[in-house]
């Protein structure tokens, strides 16, 4: 296995085990996107395979202080970084260029060469992307369950549109030709909700009621951010773990392919009759394994049978397909119009969604956590097997 795969499921089993839930922005999540954004970069841009492997190891450590702490986090992941690389045996000098690239992600420091630049830019994409609003919206949050501090929608895109207008720039050639025109196009969309924030404000200003709004207003939307993030996060997660099955499934069933095909065959002859044994315990782990990969990735719908006074006292949620396919369209129709019309019913609804999601997140999890050990288990034993089997021919 690469160090770059090792490093990969290394951050992700430390920030599943020991970071906190309330980072919606500095997650796993926004680690993988930058170093895919780093990657796309380094495609049109001249690096040699070592300065690449030296690049994407520091971003994939770049966040992984704030499992300890977000104050000072590159210096936490910076020991965590050279912790990794140490067992790994790499050589002090590496450790340090690597924890070099680290320290350039702080939002004041300026680039000095190339690779400080590709860093940099690929820890800054996210002011480039189709979803920046969501990303803005995630930070937001994070800041506000930290402690950080909590804005108002005007202090937040005023300070947004700061940041991308005039703090921040892009520094490779690659990202200031594909990347600085979307960023443009989101200072946009800035300018635009604080011209709206605006007019809103001259608006509430004719009624004495309207000072209470923008109270409720915030607090409405910092709730709607929480479920659309988390929900956003479980979604992806999920969605993480169908791509480790399905690797997991193409590769044991190129297994039992070529077992079955070149190796089972030659097994009938008395020469060959020392290796059934290390052949069929090598095809019983893919078996076993393509079984538990299936069950992580099988669709589990529960279907829940209820009456007609259950959705007149809300003990139904109405948001799973599991539940409202059993209704007559008349009967759904007129149950989500009471649905929206009641805030409380709506955040009901969407924390029963959110915890089920959780518990059918959980289940995939686990049977992948044991698909994994089966799969390794079964490549030891068979190697084992094998080697067993011509020493003592």
């Amino acid at each position: 296995m690469s160090i770059l795969h090792k490093a990969k499921d290394y951050v992700e089993i430390l920030f599943k085990d020991k970071l906190s839930s309330v980072y919606f922005y500095h997650n796993f999540i926004h680690t993988t996107y930058t170093v895919n954004k780093a990657e796309e970069i380094m495609r049109s841009t001249p690096v040699s395979k070592e300065d690449q492997e030296k690049v994407l190891l520091a971003l994939w450590f770049h966040d992984t202080g704030y499992v300890e702490c977000a104050q000072n986090h590159e210096e936490k992941g910076v020991t965590i970084l050279s912790d990794f690389l140490k067992q790994e045996n790499y050589p002090e000098s590496y450790i340090e260029d690597v924890s070099r690239l680290i320290m350039a992600t702080k939002i004041t420091y300026e680039p000095q060469n190339l690779l400080e630049k590709i860093v940099k830019d690929a820890d800054c994409s996210h002011f480039a992307s189709h979803d920046y609003n969501d990303i803005s919206d995630a930070l937001r949050k994070e800041w506000e369950l930290t402690n950080v501090r909590c804005f108002s929608n005007e202090e937040w895109n005023a300070g947004n549109l700061d940041m991308l207008k005039n703090k921040h720039h892009y520094y490779t050639d690659y990202a200031k030709e594909n990347w600085e025109p979307l960023k443009k196009k989101n200072i946009k969309k800035i300018e635009k909700k604080l011209e709206k924030d605006e007019d809103k404000k001259e608006d509430k200003k004719e009624t004495s009621d309207s000072k209470k709004e923008p109270k409720d207003t915030k607090s409405d939307r910092s709730v709607d951010t929480l479920f659309r993030v988390t929900l956003n996060n479980h979604t992806r997660l999920s969605d993480i773990a169908d791509s480790k099955a399905n690797i997991l499934l193409s590769v044991n069933a190129i297994i039992i392919s070529v077992c079955l095909s070149v190796l089972v065959p030659k097994l009938d002859t008395p020469k060959n009759a020392h290796l059934i044994i290390p052949s069929f315990v090598l095809l019983l782990s893919s078996v076993l394994t393509i079984i538990f990969a299936i069950l992580s990735t099988k669709p589990n719908v529960t279907k829940t049978n209820f009456t007609a006074q259950d959705i007149t006292d809300r003990k139904v949620n109405l948001l799973f397909f599991g539940n409202f396919h059993q209704m007559m369209f008349n009967d759904y129709h007129n149950a989500m119009k009471d649905l929206i019309k009641d805030r409380d019913y709506i955040y009901d609804s969407m924390v029963k969604d959110l915890y089920f999601l959780g518990k059918v997140l959980d289940r995939k999890y686990k049977l992948l956590s044991i698909t994994y050990k089966i799969f390794m288990a079964g490549i030891i034993i068979s190697v084992l097997s094998f080697a067993y089997a011509f020493l003592t021919l």
